[in-house]
């Protein structure tokens, strides 16, 4: 039993199991799972200290900005998650303290800029436009995914995806075990405070954190083995993941809640095409650098930072360029006749693709 607490989880389990879970936090919240949208709203408190008015930012008015960290369902599951990968990293022991060179970190910090502007130009990151975005039928989903691994896919040509890489020094026992008792101890007065919807947020960030870190899901390294290794059941495993999500997400609409549908611009394959560049520069998704941060990787910090500098940015420079987003339709495949048809073939061409590229020869 110790050694389920202590050692990494299998992959595919792992993002079945977010998969699942995702459709019931879509049923019991109300909101598909998502990550960027909180970290832009982070982005507007530094917005604020430089004395912009972000009540007046068209940006907001999309995803809205009301409350604090404390009173939003995103922030509150952030919370929830960073306190599962918090506990998850100090039972396994991996805990330490990762110092990358100047180098490292300017890359890093470059990467996580550049996904922040990708993600909340693709109105999503890796969660809300691609694994829980792509289960809500929503077109939109499909432009930012094909974009995103366009993106990656020309970015490990030319990068190398080590960035993360520097002198680790492992925490003591001792430390493992006291910051595992404050991820517990944070939880739960989070936890007694919390009622209703934030409570369920809170618990299910939790589970979402927790096997994220025990499973190490990163998609970009996922696609790493894809792409540079020719192994595909990490990519395999999370398109199955996203056929299980459409087949909840299917059900939960058929009982009366409403699709998360997006603008299906144009717009969102560019920020697709600079997420998939920008996770491979910065060596981790969202996922891999909330989980790697909470390892005490100091590079991971700063992707974290680049994300919310980026997501700022964009924000703050909506208002010039939005009608090339907004001036489009939101279009749900469920729309149209056979749309269930259509997700599921759309999913078999994905899966597809990733079987074509993992049979394809490496490079010497």
């Amino acid at each position: 039993m110790r050694g389920f607490f202590t050692q990494k989880w299998a992959f595919a389990p792992c993002v079945l199991a977010l998969s699942v879970a995702s459709v019931f936090y879509f049923g019991v919240v109300g909101t598909y799972w998502a990550v960027t949208g909180e970290f832009t709203r982070w982005g507007a408190s530094l917005l604020n200290l430089f004395g912009v008015d972000t009540n007046k930012l068209g940006y907001f008015k999309i995803i809205g900005l009301k409350g604090n960290i404390f009173e939003r369902i995103d922030g509150v599951m952030i919370l929830g998650m960073f306190c599962g990968m918090l506990c998850a990293s100090s039972l396994s022991g991996r805990v330490g303290f990762n110092l990358p060179t100047k180098a490292q970190m300017g890359r890093s910090l470059l990467g996580g800029l550049l996904a922040g502007l990708g993600a909340r130009l693709g109105l999503g990151c890796n969660l809300a436009s691609f694994l829980t975005g792509i289960p809500q039928f929503s077109l939109h989903a499909w432009f930012f995914t094909a974009a995103t691994l366009v993106g990656m896919g020309l970015a490990f040509r030319h990068f190398s995806t080590s960035c993360s890489k520097g002198a680790t020094k492992q925490a003591p026992a001792r430390l493992n075990a006291l910051l595992a008792f404050c991820a517990v101890g944070g939880f739960g007065v989070l936890a007694w405070h919390l009622h209703h919807k934030l409570f369920y947020a809170l618990c299910f960030g939790a589970f979402f954190g927790l096997v994220i870190s025990k499973g190490q899901i990163c998609f970009t390294a996922a696609f790493r083995h894809l792409f540079v290794q020719k192994q595909s059941a990490q990519a395999k495993a999370l398109v199955w993941a996203m056929a299980v999500g459409s087949v909840g997400i299917f059900v939960c609409l058929h009982l009366g809640l409403h699709a998360k549908t997006l603008w299906a611009s144009p717009g969102i394959a560019v920020g697709g095409l600079l997420f998939g560049v920008g996770i491979v520069l910065a060596g981790g998704c969202e996922c891999g650098w909330m989980y790697r941060s909470m390892q005490g990787d100091l590079g991971a910090v700063m992707v974290g930072v680049g994300n919310v500098l980026g997501a700022a940015l964009v924000a703050l420079s909506w208002d010039f360029y939005a009608p090339f987003w907004v001036n489009f339709a939101k279009v749900n495949l469920l729309e149209f006749r056979g749309g269930l048809l259509l997700q599921a073939l759309l999913l078999a061409g994905l899966w597809g693709v990733v079987w074509g590229v993992g049979r394809s020869p490496t490079k010497n």
